[in-house]
């Protein structure tokens, strides 16, 4: 349960990191449009610190981790900051208007989708395990 503790708390960081750098990024370059790094501080406090202050709570009262749990949580780990990592470099980009070829533009948005498929497939085998524990108290 602690691990669980530990990675909201490295999430917070992040996402308090995030949202300063976003700030400042786009205040010192005079940027005042719209930019996808804008959402790496929502996300993280939400997918990252909120997720996992949630499983401890799970765990503590129905004890739904397995020996695959490391393992859907690693997928996790890399999903979201995969994610998290491609919304930072669109975000660069947009608030440099670098005129990125079409074939980099796509790559971003691509790896960004691997990262919420990862994501999302690693949400529903924590819900399985979640729901099997549950259904068998």
């Amino acid at each position: 349960m602690k691990k669980y503790l530990t990675f909201a708390f490295i999430y917070m960081i992040l996402a308090l990191t995030g949202g300063v750098f976003y700030r400042e990024f786009t205040k010192f370059h005079n940027f005042t449009g719209k930019t996808t790094s804008s959402v790496i501080h929502t996300h993280y406090f939400v997918l990252g610190m909120f997720f996992f202050l949630l499983l401890l709570v799970l765990e503590k009262n129905f004890s739904f981790s397995t020996k695959n749990t490391k393992w859907i949580l690693i997928a996790y780990h890399i999903g979201l900051n995969l994610t998290q990592i491609m919304f930072l470099v669109r975000g660069i980009t947009q608030v440099l208007t670098c005129n990125l070829p079409s074939s980099a533009t796509a790559s971003i948005s691509g790896i960004a989708g691997i990262g919420h498929l990862i994501l999302s497939g690693s949400m529903i085998l924590l819900f399985v395990q979640i729901h099997r524990s549950i259904k068998n108290i």
